[in-house]
């Protein structure tokens, strides 16, 4: 059965109530500039719109190409207002935002975005509201300054944030010219990034793994910016450049992502999906466990359901349901070799989005004119119901994948942290105290602070745990600039430095974490 609703052609990039519908994850862009002349194609790009009920597909003529990456952002009623290929970003028009043009400055990157569809690698961005300010969103982005390509994938060197107020230009947005292309991360990466919401409800995780090591970063967005980063081992198998789609699972529990690797000749592959509890509050990944899902192809993209309760996972022949619980695996589909729309356009398993409707769909390795579908993921084993290139599309679809976070997901006082406001600061900004911690994470309960304190008064600093009990205080002379402190002994974990004077306020966060 194909499910495809195909409406007349649209050619503008939105179009009267096609795009009035709920939610920031209303759409997902499809298509590139091929297939102009192919009557197997209607048009060369289309839009998916999807809500909680229901899917439809658009064919469009539209500016934006898409290869592998995709980030959009929708308003409240579904209206499209933001969009990336990793190139460039698109306003609500779809043409350049404002200042929009120009992400990931490098030579090499303007030469790739100059004459292809986009930035090749998946999940390299990802938008997020941005935390105690409405008008505000923050797009998360890699980059790189030299093409490294190894075994069908692309090694990010970077990762930038570039800041976008939406209310400027009249209300079309901005990108910030002062918060463009900020280098967050100076090193080689694995493909992806993902995001999940802290247990405050309010501030953001991000995290980027480190390729070639078991090393990944984390960053904590709060409405002071990027005021946290620190790395980890994870203690697994360290993953070398085809590591797929990390991500949260939509509870915010989990976190996972695919690695595959060829083995020596006769040169089959060797494929895992690795699993991790995540602590919302604290940032720490921990209890990792590995499922083999080698088989003789590449392992590829993975999803988890919206109950969190089943990961599936492929290699681009077979898909694998994950019981997260239990840790067992089922095999629910196998790859039949269907072309589409002909010979050498095979349907193999490649990336994979959980829509607003529940449902995964499941993009191929080739451009093809179809899309799997797994309609009921949250049941287990074959009650999942694969229905294989059953999305019939208007356009040719690469690998594009758009990455969506759970937006939704509120906040967990079960986890030690409270709730915070998601709409007003916490910073009494009338004086800028360049409050700067280092090191972070804390080295043998030492840490310097650097600051600037308002003239003539003396401050104060605190120590505070997640739950807002204050375990540390000492008092800033008028004329000092610089300490180095001995905090107490303190537990692994997030804890808030924060400094008083004058009737201000500023706070920084620390990590201290032992091996």
């Amino acid at each position: 059965m194909k499910y495809s609703i195909v409406i007349c052609c649209l050619l503008q990039w939105c179009a009267f109530d096609l795009c009035n519908a709920q939610g920031k994850t209303h759409h997902f862009l499809l298509g590139y500039d091929v297939g102009l002349f192919d009557t197997n194609v209607v048009s060369t790009k289309a839009r998916l719109l999807i809500d909680s009920n229901s899917i439809i597909t658009v064919p469009e003529s539209r500016k934006m190409p898409f290869g592998s990456t995709q980030a959009t952002m929708s308003d409240e009623n579904g209206n499209l207002i933001i969009a990336t290929n990793g190139c460039w970003i698109a306003d609500a028009t779809g043409d350049t935002m404002l200042n929009g043009g120009g992400l990931n400055p490098s030579i090499y990157m303007k030469d790739w975005c100059d004459n292809t569809s986009g930035f090749p690698v998946l999940h390299a961005n990802a938008i997020l509201p941005f935390p105690a300010d409405n008008s505000k969103y923050i797009l998360f982005h890699h980059g790189w300054d030299a093409v490294t390509y190894w075994f069908n994938s692309y090694v990010p060197l970077f990762l930038y944030s570039s800041l976008i107020d939406i209310s400027a230009n009249s209300g079309k947005g901005e990108v910030m010219t002062n918060k463009k292309n900020i280098q967050i991360i100076n090193d080689t990466l694995s493909q992806g990034i993902a995001a999940c919401k802290h247990a405050n409800g309010r501030d953001w995780w991000i995290v980027a793994l480190k390729d070639s090591s078991d090393l990944i970063y984390t960053m904590l967005l709060t409405p002071n910016g990027i005021d946290t980063i620190f790395t980890q081992h994870l203690n697994v198998p360290f993953g070398f450049v085809n590591v797929w789609q990390p991500q949260f699972s939509p509870d915010g529990k989990k976190f996972s992502y695919t690695f595959t690797f060829p083995t020596p000749i006769p040169w089959p592959w060797f494929a895992d999906v690795r699993i991790f509890d995540f602590d919302r509050c604290t940032g720490i990944f921990s209890n990792p466990f590995i499922i083999d899902i080698s088989d003789t192809y590449p392992g590829m993209g993975s999803q988890f359901s919206s109950n969190s309760k089943y990961l599936y996972c492929a290699t681009q022949q077979h898909l694998h349901q994950i019981d997260v619980a239990t840790q067992t695996k089922t095999l629910v589909a196998t790859n039949d070799t269907f072309y589409s729309p002909y010979f050498p356009f095979q349907t193999d398993f490649w990336s994979m989005y959980r829509a607003a409707n529940g449902k995964i769909y499941i993009s191929s390795g080739n451009g093809v004119i179809d899309m799997h579908v797994i309609n009921e993921p949250d049941s287990a084993g074959l009650a999942c119901d694969v229905q294989l290139h059953s999305l019939h599309l208007p356009c040719f679809q690469f690998r594009a994948n758009v990455y969506h976070p759970n937006y939704y997901l509120g906040c967990d006082t079960s986890l030690g942290c409270p709730c915070l406001s998601s709409t007003s600061l916490t910073e009494n900004g009338q004086h800028d105290f360049r409050f700067r911690v280092y090191p972070n994470p804390v080295v043998n309960n030492f840490v310097n602070i650097g600051y600037i304190l308002p003239q003539n008064k003396n401050g104060i600093l605190k120590l505070y745990d997640v739950n807002g009990k204050q375990l540390y205080s000492q008092g800033l002379p008028p004329w000092s600039n610089e300490q180095s402190i001995k905090l107490p002994k303190l537990a692994n974990g997030i804890y808030n430095l924060r400094i008083e004077s004058g009737g201000y306020f500023m706070s920084r966060n620390i990590v201290v974490m032992r091996e």
